[in-house]
């Protein structure tokens, strides 16, 4: 392997056990340093990690690797009975330290510590950081016990602890807050060995030195940021769509030419016969140049036509390289929110959080700090228990004071498509009055047309189901004036994040947003955010204005 490569691919197959192709022949190259690995959901990127960890077998092909490696994969701390000790990677060394500290002498126990006899002081060090606190007893906590946001912070650990010379990332940025995230950016910045990681995390990806952008044609290396592989890329499709307008020019012309000829030649061969007709010419001589004309005349339909099939073949090209990317435009003017009407209030001690008329509001703050218990009371559940755990998780008293006055859609991190059979039938049960040809119509507005929308559920890629579930809340009927978007681009590819982006563009109503996905908020011009911060007393929120800061 050469050393400027960590992993190489060639001419890799991979199939599942039911036959379906999940990677065909992919050959690529990762390089030292940190990459990012990209691309749509279902295209095999998680796949791939699990092959280059071999933790799947290729059907064919190869993969070389530099050195040791080590996954981390998106479901860290799902193995039942698994422990933080297991999530660092240290169980072994741990049980092989308890050995030598009862006396054994057993030389594979020493095997197992080889140098690391400091590990659980360092392990415990490292939790320290991450905010878990220093007590070794934590070695041994179960690791389901912990957030999601605090297992994938002790799974990097463990893998860092690991020392291998290429780590494996998968969406190491799900479910963690903005300061779990931050603290994650600055560990992956100073990373010792080399990084693969699949993300859809922009920020993240701007960090990264290399892009791989994985998609069923194959895989394309770009050397440099996320941020500047878009701008390659968009540089690409502006060249892309002018030699395809220069292609379809150049057939018209094409054609515009083939049909001259045809009308000159045709008037040349009425002439040609009137003019024989009126010279006595024989039947001979008539016969001679009418051959001859026709000769002339196929020669150059041939030449055209092979003109036409080369500018075809150009065209056909220019438009694969200039395909745009499906967008979504969806007008919605019964969304609507008048200016001042009050949306909502919630009761925040001696003082009120609301939303008036079409404001756009981000609830933020760090991982089970209360932000759903504060999302579920403002949209005016009173549940007792509910009620119960705010009053000890707030630094005051907090209840709703107006619920909301609007319809309401909600797009949370799971959807409720599964109680449907097909996209169908779940657009048409959120608007029973509209019909059948209706509802095709509503999906087609989120590009999910032709027999896609009978397909069955379980059918649906990633991105589909997003957009059927997305067709469900915009659709409804009435149409909701305000929407609640409970961290809904957890597990979705860049593509799908900017299909809710752009279907929001022409939102008009309400909107109330949790998200640690900044870049998001951003594109969604959110114009205050509820600030949820943990204090002595309890969780104090802050009302602040950002407009002046956007």
């Amino acid at each position: 392997m050469s050393s400027h490569s960590s992993v190489v691919i060639d001419h890799l197959t991979f199939a599942w056990p039911d036959g379906t192709a999940a990677i065909t022949d992919l050959s690529c190259t990762f390089p030292p340093g940190r990459t990012g690995l990209i691309g749509d959901n279902g295209v095999g990127k998680t796949t791939l990690l699990r092959l280059i960890a071999a933790d799947l077998t290729p059907v064919s092909g190869t993969i070389t690797r530099a050195g040791t490696l080590t996954l981390l994969r998106q479901d860290v701390a799902s193995a039942p009975g698994s422990t933080v000790s297991d999530l660092l990677g240290i169980a072994e060394v741990r049980s092989a330290l308890r050995a030598v500290e009862a006396g054994s002498v057993d030389t594979r126990d020493y095997d197992v510590i080889a140098d690391r006899w400091d590990v659980e002081a360092r392990a415990v060090a490292r939790l320290d950081e991450l905010g878990l606190g220093d007590d070794e007893s934590l070695l041994d906590r179960p690791a389901l016990s912990l957030s999601g946001g605090e297992a994938t912070a002790v799974g990097l650990a463990g893998a860092e602890l690991a020392g291998a010379d290429v780590t494996l990332l998968d969406e190491p940025t799900n479910n963690l807050d903005e300061e779990a995230r931050l603290r994650l950016y600055d560990t992956l910045d100073r990373w010792p060995g080399s990084l693969i990681v699949v993300s859809h995390d922009r920020r993240l990806l701007d960090r990264l030195e290399t892009i791989v952008d994985l998609d069923p044609r194959g895989a394309r290396v770009f050397t440099g940021s996320f941020g500047e592989y878009e701008q390659v890329r968009e540089a690409e499709q502006a060249a892309a769509e002018r030699s395809l307008a220069q292609a379809e020019a150049d057939v018209r012309r094409i054609r515009r030419a083939a049909s001259a000829d045809q009308q000159h030649k045709a008037q040349r061969d009425r002439a040609g016969r009137r003019d024989a007709a009126r010279s006595g010419m024989g039947k001979g001589a008539q016969h001679y140049y009418q051959n001859r004309s026709e000769k002339d005349g196929a020669s150059k339909a041939r030449a055209r036509a092979d003109q036409a099939v080369r500018a075809g073949a150009v065209r056909a090209a220019a438009d694969a390289a200039a395909r745009l990317p499906d967008r979504i435009r969806i007008d919605l003017p019964d969304t609507g929110v008048a200016e001042g009407k009050r949306v909502l209030a919630v009761a925040v001690g001696d003082r009120s959080l609301r939303i008036d008329g079409p404001e756009r509001i981000r609830i933020t703050g760090a991982n089970g700090v209360g932000k759903s218990t504060l999302l579920r009371i403002a949209l005016g559940e009173e549940d007792e228990d509910l009620l119960r755990r705010a009053g000890t998780l707030f630094a005051g008293p907090l209840h709703s004071l107006i619920a909301p006055a609007v319809p309401v859609g909600l797009l949370g991190q799971r959807d409720d498509l599964d109680a449907f059979a097909t996209p169908l039938e779940a657009v048409r049960a959120s608007a029973p009055d509209r019909l059948p040809q209706q509802a095709r119509g509503l999906l087609a507005r989120v590009l999910v047309t032709g027999e896609m929308v009978n397909r069955p559920i379980a059918g649906l890629s990633g991105g589909e189901r997003f957009r059927v579930a997305l067709a469900r809340m915009l659709f409804a009927d009435p149409a909701p004036r305000l929407l609640v978007l409970d961290e809904p681009t957890n597990n979705l590819d860049m593509a799908s994040v900017d299909h809710l982006v752009e279907a929001l563009e022409d939102y008009r109503g309400a909107v109330l947003l949790i998200t640690h996905d900044s870049w998001l908020a951003d594109r969604l011009s959110i114009d205050r955010q509820w600030e949820l911060e943990a204090g002595e007393d309890g969780t104090g929120i802050t009302d602040r204005d950002i407009r002046e800061a956007r």
